[in-house]
């Protein structure tokens, strides 16, 4: 059972149920039907994404795999390369054009754009930043460009809010991954230590349910769900450590919004 939690956090299945969880609030917010061609898109094109990072931005690393355990990533990995061509085939052209620009974004991430930096990912503080807009990109823009929705106010506060959560999200992975930093990458806790950068997780999770109250059409469900959301993240900066215990960050950060869409998707029932 060890083996297959482990391999289920290694092969990124645990981060795409997140990113399908944000999609699924975001349909459920603005009353809009999630397609199962994008769902699945979504989940395994994640996949295939997060373990491209991870184990094959240098190809010859990944492809030329002599570990057993590795072999089977990159077998699932090529499986859901598989299924996310099948799926993308019935996304819609507009679709496919926001696709375009954040495999673009993904591209910036994990290969050398900089001459003083190997990749994106090398910048510690731009870093953060381009995941939060890739992951507001997939879980907002996406779904409703596939549903054909004009980008009214309230979408773009949409947008900015999880772009905010996405960044408050990474604040335990930040303070978790100093003792593997090297001190050049000038991270954000690098930057400011780990009390400030926790206080600034704050102010963000702050800043996040403030810009609810901006939008033109609040529902019930949307300022409830969010509070709680606003809550949990505030509790989360709370008890980040720096010394964390192994699945801290892998596992229950990353359940959040899997519980949190569990949750929403429950509450509809009752608004």
């Amino acid at each position: 059972m060890k083996r297959l939690f482990n391999f289920y956090l290694d092969a990124s299945i645990h981060v795409a149920l997140a990113v399908v969880s944000f999609l699924i609030s975001t349909a459920i917010f603005f009353d809009i039907e999630l397609g199962n061609h994008l769902a699945y898109f979504v989940f395994f094109g994640t996949i295939i994404n997060y373990n491209f990072i991870k184990y094959g931005v240098e190809a010859g690393k990944y492809i030329l795999v002599s570990n057993k355990y590795h072999k089977s990533i990159q077998l699932f990995s090529f499986i859901c390369f598989v299924l996310t061509c099948y799926h993308a085939w019935f996304l819609s052209f507009d679709t496919w054009l926001i696709l375009f620009i954040l495999m673009v974004l993904t591209g910036f991430y994990a290969f050398p754009v900089l001459p003083q930096a190997r990749n994106l990912r090398s910048l510690g503080l731009l870093k953060i930043f381009f995941v939060a807009l890739v992951w507001s990109g997939v879980t907002v823009v996406l779904p409703l460009v596939e549903a054909e929705r004009v980008f009214v106010w309230d979408i773009w506060i949409e947008v900015v809010q999880r772009i905010l959560v996405v960044l408050v999200l990474m604040v335990p992975f930040e303070i978790r991954d100093l003792v593997y930093d090297k001190p050049d990458l000038k991270t954000i806790p690098q930057r400011i230590g780990v009390m400030r950068t926790k206080l600034l997780g704050a102010f963000l999770v702050l800043l996040f349910f403030l810009l609810t109250f901006l939008k033109d059409d609040l529902t019930e469900l949307e300022l409830v769900a969010k509070g709680i959301l606003c809550l949990v993240l505030g509790g989360l900066m709370f008890v980040t450590r720096r010394n964390q215990t192994k699945y801290f960050s892998s596992f229950w950060v990353e359940a959040i919004p899997i519980v949190w869409g569990v949750l929403i998707w429950l509450m509809t029932f009752g608004f």
